[in-house]
């Protein structure tokens, strides 16, 4: 029953209409013991008493949804084609140097040979000379500054137009793609693989090869980490400490970005997802067993005695043994078990080596994913997670919001899991850790509703990043080759479905229960419009912070600005590092731009039609004042 009806009824002041606003509200009433019947004096003043509480609950419920009337009908409108305030932060010479860049990477040639024509402008001009040209171009747009100090200045001043930040160490390791594939080897393949090579039951999926060794293929936006030892992950994590605190001393709410392949050696993500991974596919054959095959992963319960059944006629466990695996709290207390039940029989928190195994149908036995496990390998895989305990309790400290950023499928159901455990433990009282869904993906939809319910379920805050994916072209080349299912939508229209699907879905867990938060990071203006729209008509207000918004330094300024000065969280991703060694990471974005240049040249009228505009007004030589 809405508010307005429910007011309404409660208005009215009929005993009749109190008892449906009563009954329709579900209202609890405490169960009193027999006793002797009340005078009718007594039941008058009952009555009288009743119907004063129910008008002061009508009184709260129609300054709710005043309340809600007023954000629906003050919907801020955004122009995003107003240039003079999407550029007000910027200087003439900034749109100037904006426009070269954004034409520079129109031109395929430039694009492709950029590592090419790097070096040999190193080698013309001296290293000074070519770092002063880039500080004037290419790093000059999409670079903050060479260190926490130096990016000072454009972090005040974006956070004085309404824009927050943030920030993400770019330095990258320049190897050659020979010395990438040899270091995802030795990384990505353990010792029991190595002694006993092509004997074992590992899915094609969860192997490596070398052929796909370097994961920088084909990838345009995202970093990529290469594990070389255990002291190179503390650099990582260091690293990622210092912009924790940087974060937390700019701004009151800001944000910090990390890897999971930063932090520890790859092999453990690889052999957790494929654990996490069989383990689904075991829950989903039994729904099929069940009749409930093709249903969405929130909505199949399977019944527990069907189920304790089918494992037993599997091999899986006699029916004793599996009634024991579901006794927690509220495991199994309704009759039937979810996707998040059967989850739970995974348990992060035990030693790590015991979680990597996984059902054999064919034996009908638990069985490990690998004959054996070194210590120095156990040691490897805790140290990954004491690095990401020290990372998120850093972030708490400053009162940061720590992104944990998606990587390729055959690391990311581990990935995700991880980081659900850390929002387990470290967002019970605000958001503090957010997953990242990548919505090119066949899966996302899945993925993210499961985690909300969880959510729901113990009682803390969920936060997501909804990016629409880095790694396209990557992942369906490894996946033809191979030999196994394409993860990936099956085109761009489906992933724009998938990704507002998505983001209607934790829109509207916001307006029921106010604990989930969402950052839409996106370039795309429809995307933006389509989130406004939705805030507006489910009565979440900007001011409430449950919902950010997302773009890189030095691209999409028309979106990011207007945004921010209309009083929606909005952040810019604020690379910084020295010239020489953030060279990888403006190579990937000259390669983005192409392809947005290409595909629109709407941010390149708008850059004209400011610059025409403060020419004819005489504001040629404008200064941003803040």
């Amino acid at each position: 029953m809405s508010y307005t009806k429910l007011a309404s009824a409660l208005r009215a002041g009929s005993d009749i209409c109190l008892t449906r606003a009563v009954i329709s509200c579900r209202l609890r009433s405490t169960v009193a013991s027999p006793r002797t019947k009340p005078s009718s004096e007594s039941q008058d003043q009952s009555i009288d008493a009743t119907r004063s509480v129910l008008k002061k609950a009508a009184a709260q419920v129609d300054h709710i949804s005043q309340t809600e009337n007023a954000w629906s009908k003050s919907e801020v409108f955004i122009d995003f084609e107003n240039t003079k305030e999407a550029y007000k932060s910027k200087e003439t010479s900034e749109l100037l140097r904006s426009l070269l860049v954004f034409r520079l990477c129109s031109f395929d040639f430039l694009v492709d040979k950029n590592k090419e024509l790097i070096n040999l402008s190193k080698k013309v001009l001296g290293n000074r000379l070519f770092e002063q040209l880039m500080k004037m171009t290419f790093y000059g747009q999409f670079v903050a500054g060479e260190d926490q100090e130096a990016i000072k200045p454009l972090v005040r001043r974006n956070r004085a137009f309404g824009v927050g930040s943030v920030l993400d160490y770019g330095v990258e390791e320049d190897l050659t793609q020979e010395e990438a594939e040899k270091k995802e080897m030795e990384s990505c393949v353990s010792e029991a693989e190595k002694e006993n090579h092509g004997v074992d039951h590992r899915e094609k999926k969860y192997k490596a090869y070398r052929r796909f060794g370097d994961r920088r293929g084909g990838v345009i936006s995202a970093r990529t980490y290469f594990y070389a030892d255990e002291a190179k992950c503390d650099q990582h994590m260091e690293t990622f400490l210092k912009c924790i605190e940087a974060s937390g001393g700019s701004s009151e709410d800001g944000f910090s970005a990390i890897k999971l392949t930063a932090l520890g050696r790859p092999q453990f993500l690889l052999q957790f997802s494929e654990v996490l991974v069989k383990w689904r596919r075991v829950f989903h054959l039994l729904a099929a067993d069940q009749g409930k095959a093709g249903l969405s992963a929130l909505d199949i319960k399977l019944e527990m005695k069907q189920l304790q059944e089918s494992l037993a006629k599997l091999g899986l466990g006699a029916k004793d043994e599996t009634q024991n695996w579901f006794t927690g709290e509220d495991l199994g207390m309704s009759g039937t078990v979810d996707l998040l039940d059967w989850n739970s029989l995974i348990d992060s928190r035990t030693k790590i080596s015991n979680l990597l195994v996984v059902p054999n149908l064919e034996t009908g036995q638990l069985e490990p994913l690998l004959n054996k496990f070194t210590d120095e390998e156990e040691m490897q895989m805790k140290r990954m997670l004491q690095r990401m305990d020290v990372l998120a309790k850093k972030a708490l400290q400053h009162g940061v919001r720590l992104m944990v950023d998606a990587e390729q499928t055959y690391f990311q159901p581990a990935i995700s899991r991880l980081t659900l455990e850390m929002q387990r433990k470290f967002n019970m009282e605000k958001p503090t850790i957010f997953n990242t869904y990548q919505c090119y993906l066949r899966e996302a939809y899945d993925n993210m509703s499961l985690d909300v319910e969880l959510s729901r379920r113990e009682g803390w805050y969920f936060g997501a990043k909804l990016v629409r994916g880095a790694y396209m072209d990557q992942e369906r080349n490894r996946a033809a080759e191979i030999g196994y299912a394409d993860p990936i939508n099956p085109d761009y229209e489906a992933t724009n479905q998938m990704y507002h699907r998505c983001l209607d879905y934790v829109l509207e867990e916001i307006k029921h229960h106010r604990k989930a938060n969402v950052m839409v990071a996106s370039h795309n203006e429809n995307t933006v419009k389509f989130t406004l729209q939705r805030m507006n008509e489910l009565g979440i207000h900007q001011s409430e912070n449950k919902v950010y918004f997302g773009q890189l330094l030095g691209m999409c300024d028309q979106i990011s600005f207007p945004l921010g000065q209309a009083g929606y969280p909005v952040y810019k991703y604020v690379p910084y590092g020295p010239v020489n060694e953030v060279l990888p990471y403006l190579s990937r974005r000259a390669q983005e731009n192409r392809g947005i240049m290409k595909g629109s040249q709407r941010e390149r009228l708008l850059l004209w039609t400011e610059l025409q505009r403060r020419l004819l007004s005489g504001e040629i030589f404008y200064k941003p004042v803040y």
